[in-house]
């Protein structure tokens, strides 16, 4: 309790007086100081501990330190024998995971390790993305980012009708006091090269199964509700099917997951909407799509979306 991970002076000071290096909160304090800490602490912490290169939920303090970007404590790490290149989840090693993000050269590359064509690709790509969609609020907004079809095929199997203006600009001064029975009816249409965004800055109506399932006959899409209570919830469907359901998109890649997936969690970490679109195969070249104006407001007609 009370440690403050970028004070070196406090955690020396505890250190001193009996604290474990090796045991903190049900982890190693190496691993929780490679995220959150300074350079300094997680210098201090990797002399003391026994092995430097232990495992915490499948992954070492390196692993954890190029995740979180931490580009000064993964050379404090590499400094004190943490070896860069053993291999981790998905079959990467932190080595060669930073070689996709912002700091390439972290480490001195041995020969013959690389990011594949695809890889670099990938990497190429997110960056690109991120910095169209840049950064802004999206908390509330529900998401259908759809494969391989335009706005207008998507309202065609939604079987949506168009909205008058005058509704949507009542709607549009204040979506939260308008009627939320109403207001969770009217989405936004995108087309975007690759496909389209279904988009609902006030609420969840893009990802409820009934419009995933509809959406997503003969591809995929992914859905999202950045959920302002219980964070981004993802979900995938396919061919008409619900595959995957309370994804976190944005969040860092996990201990199962393969090789691609670990690549795009690292890409997209904190950028839920991004990874959304990246999933689909979207290529926006701006965020319109996700906070308007669409190209078209449509009504979703009453029916069941839950049960579908």
């Amino acid at each position: 309790m009370g440690w403050d991970w970028t004070d070196v002076d406090d955690i020396r000071r505890r250190l001193g007086e009996g604290a474990d290096p090796e045991k903190w909160s049900g982890g190693r304090p190496l691993h929780h100081a490679a995220g959150f800490g300074s350079p300094e602490v997680v210098a201090e912490l990797a002399g003391r501990v026994a092995d430097v290169d232990a495992l915490e939920n499948g992954v070492t303090a390196l692993w954890e330190a190029v995740v979180s970007r931490k580009p000064e404590s993964a050379r404090a790490l590499a400094a004190a024998g943490a070896d860069p290149w053993r291999l981790s989840i998905g079959g990467w090693s932190p080595g060669r995971l930073s070689l996709a993000g912002p700091t390439p050269g972290l480490f001195p590359v041995p020969e013959g390790v690389g990011l594949t064509d695809t890889e670099r690709a990938a990497a190429e790509e997110a960056d690109r993305l991120t910095t169209a969609l840049g950064t802004f609020h999206y908390d509330g907004t529900g998401l259908a980012c759809v494969a391989g079809i335009d706005a207008a095929e998507a309202v065609r199997r939604l079987e949506a009708a168009p909205v008058d203006d005058e509704v949507i600009d009542e709607l549009l001064e204040d979506p939260y006091d308008y009627d939320m029975d109403e207001s969770l009816q009217i989405i936004g249409v995108t087309s975007v090269p690759g496909g389209c965004v279904v988009t609902q800055p006030w609420g969840y109506a893009p990802q409820m199964p009934g419009v995933l399932t509809r959406l997503s006959a003969g591809t995929v899409c992914y859905g999202l509700y950045a959920n302002p209570k219980s964070g981004n919830q993802g979900s995938i469907a396919r061919h008409g099917t619900v595959e995957g359901w309370d994804l976190h998109p944005g969040g860092g890649p996990h201990e199962n997951d393969t090789s691609e997936e670990v690549l795009a969690a690292y890409l997209y970490q904190h950028s839920a909407v991004a990874y959304s679109c990246a999933f689909a195969g979207l290529r926006p070249t701006d965020r319109r799509a996700v906070v308007g104006p669409p190209d078209v407001w449509v009504e979703l007609p009453r029916r069941d979306y839950w049960n579908h």
